[in-house]
């Protein structure tokens, strides 16, 4: 008997130290996508010379997306093909009132994927990093609004350190932005503080009415990314049309990609996947300490690869976000008063998605699962 129980001890120590490690990897893997795909996105977009076209590459990165996620519905049919055909004839073409219900988040996640470009085009990474975390607030306002959430007071008093930080960054870096890189295209400073709190505006908005059809439906999450992918390539090919058809039927849909952009369009299609993946292994602080993290990293990463210097209040605004970003992830204490109060649970953002479309996310943010937009 004795020897069972010390056993099962010893197994249930060996478990613990497992979800340890994995933890640990969980933290890594959030830190480096949320922060690599942003550096490396800035990095493409400011070197000299003929630029790839965004609205390709957002076209690209959904059509990845979306067979990765035919590929698993492929494999959870084990591979019968006639079943595979049949599921997702009756799930997409018959069901098509339910399919149709993804054209407004895929719309709204296409055009925030496309924002983001912009944005990160326009604006120093670490400064788009810190602005981006607004997702969180007007995911939290719509989770208020659309689902009938309730949120803590840390909460709230997080949401509104947050939006103060925010605030510092944005008064002096636009003080003192605008001014483009020696070597690199103009970059216009309120070009990108604009298309970034858009793209934060959209994130709120689709994650929740996301969050809220998945709710509302018995579908799996890589059906509903086949089906946001089929509106989501169809659109962000309606976009490139119209943004840059001309162009793009002059000097070809490929035109300016290299390894650095395929690596990418690689990042932003298959790293709100592998977030998904881990982050069953992560818990809400875990999370949040993942994206106070990935903040620091893309400061430091600025400083080395773009020559950024950040200021006393870039530090001071960056500090405060980083600390409402943990905050805000902290686990509501139960308290005995009042019944709401009891009843009231707190809900994180859905993310990009960030898989992104994000995002928690959200890199890009975040959509769930295989659509991280990004977070």
């Amino acid at each position: 008997m004795a020897a069972a129980v010390g056993a099962g001890g010893g197994g249930d120590q060996a478990a613990s130290g497992g979800n340890r490690r994995l933890k640990y990897i969980s933290l890594a893997v959030l830190v480096v996508q949320n922060a690599s795909l942003i550096l490396s996105i800035r990095y493409v977009r400011t070197l000299p010379g003929e630029r790839f076209f965004a609205t390709t590459a957002v076209v690209m990165a959904e059509l990845l997306k979306g067979a990765t996620c035919l590929l698993l519905i492929f494999l959870q049919k084990r591979g019968d093909m006639k079943q595979f055909a049949l599921f997702l004839y009756e799930s997409v073409v018959v069901q098509y009132v339910d399919t149709l219900k993804l054209a407004v988040p895929s719309l709204i996640y296409t055009l925030q994927n496309n924002l983001q470009y912009v944005a990160i085009s326009n604006l120093p990474a670490a400064t788009f990093q810190v602005t981006y975390q607004l997702k969180i607030l007007t995911t939290a306002v719509f989770s208020v609004l659309m689902l009938r959430k309730s949120l803590s007071r840390l909460q709230w008093l997080s949401l509104l350190l947050l939006f103060a930080g925010v605030a510092i960054v944005q008064v002096e870096q636009g003080r003192t932005g605008g001014a483009s890189p020696p070597g690199t295209a103009h970059q216009s400073y309120t070009v990108g503080l604009v298309a970034v709190v858009i793209s934060c505006l959209s994130s709120g908005f689709a994650g929740v009415y996301f969050e809220k059809i998945l709710k509302g439906s018995s579908a799996s999450v890589w059906l509903r990314n086949v089906q946001l992918g089929i509106f989501g390539t169809l659109l962000g090919l309606l976009g490139m049309w119209w943004a840059e058809g001309s162009a793009v039927a002059t000097q070809g849909f490929f035109h300016g990609y290299s390894p650095l952009v395929w690596g990418v369009i690689l990042n932003q299609a298959f790293g709100g996947l592998l977030v998904a993946v881990v982050v069953k292994y992560a818990d809400n602080i875990l999370k949040g300490f993942a994206t106070s993290l990935s903040i620091v990293a893309s400061t430091v990463a600025s400083v080395h690869l773009f020559g950024f210097r950040p200021d006393l209040p870039f530090a001071l605004g960056a500090s405060m976000v980083i600390g409402a970003v943990y905050m805000y992830s902290l686990p509501k204490a139960a308290t005995p008063q009042g019944p709401l109060e009891g009843r009231s649970r707190r809900q994180e953002p859905v993310a990009p998605p960030t898989l992104g479309k994000e995002s928690s996310e959200p890199g890009f943010l975040p959509k769930l699962a295989c659509k991280e937009k990004g977070s």
